[in-house]
Order: structure tokens, then C-alpha cells, then sequence
């Protein structure tokens, strides 16, 4: 891994990331152990490891908490990037609906639903946070929430309706109960049967 990343981040987005009288900038620098030096005229980040710093990967998680803010990330849900389990997920809108931006702004719409509607059940059924930004949708969660909502937002993008994404992310939220479930009470992944013959007992007298 380099030792110090470049990045480059949208001008809209580098006000965000400095944070007033640099508060954000301190915030990622103080949780990662490594130094932001941000030009805002040009838009460039570079992030070099601190002497002291313990985590080997400091400046590949300042690069992504960088990155979420640049793609339209509250630093605040930013910052959980700094977890070891939590990742970062961006999708190219581009790569799916082409250039038009007509396209992108009425996939774009799909994705956010009536009055929210669609992005936030994404959220709650799959539990993750989600920014949509320029020509990209963005997500931060556990790795496999995040490949649960990348799958919802794929299926959106190649035009699935909404009752098929609620109905996918409805199962898949199922199945991580389940596991969890088991997890819980000791229970291996094959050795839980659903009976199917209970509806047959009245029959049966």
C-alpha cells in the first residue's frame, strides 16, 4: 500500500470536508492517524500516515471516509468507514443508464421513490446508509448489507419494478434475521427444518 493517497474531490463537496475552522479535517485526521492536506482551489487531497500511527490501514480508511464526502456523505456516516468491518460501495450510475442526463436524473428519481420512498426502505430493509451524488449512488454498511442494496439498486437500474425490490430486499432482510437467529442460539446453518407436515395433522384424524 503507498504510503500517502491522492484524491480528488468535487468543489462543492471540499467546504464539507474541511468542516468549519477545519473540525471535519481534524475529526478524520484524528481517527486515522494520518494528515489531510487539502488544496481548495484545485480540489486535491493528499493523505499522508502519521510517525506514530498504529492501524496499517489509516490511510486506506481516510482515503474512504474522504471518498464518502466527496460523493455526497454527511461526514458524521462518513466516519464509520473508520470501523473495520464498514465499506464503502460506489456505484456508476453511467456504466448502467449511459451518459444522457436525462437518463441519470430519471433513474436517479427511481431510486429516491416518491417522496423518498424507495431510498429509504433500501435503508431500513437493507441497513445502510446511501448518498446519491452527481453520477453515482453510494453506500456504507457491513459488506454484505452493502452487496444486498447494490443488488436492489442494480435491479432498479435495469429496470426491475419496485414491488420486485421490496420483495428481494424483504427476503434477504428475512435471511440475515434467520442467520442472526441461529447465531444467537447455537443453531448450524443445516440443521434448522422448517415442517411443512403441521398443516396435514388435522387432516390426518
Amino acid at each position: 500500500m503507498p504510503e500517502t493517497d491522492y484524491l480528488k474531490v468535487p468543489a462543492d463537496r471540499v467546504g464539507v470536508l474541511i468542516g468549519t475552522k477545519g473540525e471535519t479535517k481534524k475529526k478524520i485526521e484524528n481517527a486515522t492517524q494520518t494528515q489531510l492536506d487539502i488544496d481548495s482551489e484545485e480540489g486535491t487531497v493528499a493523505i499522508y500516515p502519521k510517525k506514530d500511527m498504529e492501524d496499517p490501514l489509516g490511510v486506506w480508511k481516510a482515503n474512504n471516509i474522504v471518498k464518502a464526502i466527496a460523493r455526497g456523505f454527511n461526514p458524521y456516516i462518513a466516519l464509520k468507514l473508520n470501523q473495520d468491518d464498514i465499506y464503502l460501495e460506489v456505484i456508476s450510475l453511467p456504466l448502467f443508464v449511459g451518459k444522457s442526463k436525462k437518463a441519470m436524473a430519471r433513474y436517479k428519481g427511481r431510486i429516491i421513490g416518491k417522496d423518498g420512498k424507495t431510498r429509504e426502505i433500501i435503508v431500513d430493509m437493507a441497513e445502510v446508509d446511501i448518498a446519491i451524488y452527481g453520477k453515482t449512488v453510494s453506500l456504507i454498511g457491513e459488506l454484505e448489507n452493502v452487496m444486498v442494496a447494490r443488488e436492489a439498486v442494480e435491479m432498479i437500474l435495469k429496470g426491475s419494478r419496485h414491488k420486485s425490490v421490496y420483495s428481494f430486499l424483504e427476503n434477504k432482510k428475512n435471511e440475515r434475521k434467520m442467520k442472526e437467529f441461529k447465531a444467537v442460539v447455537g443453531i448450524d446453518d443445516d440443521k434448522i427444518e422448517l415442517r411443512d407436515d403441521l398443516d396435514d395433522v388435522d387432516d390426518e384424524e
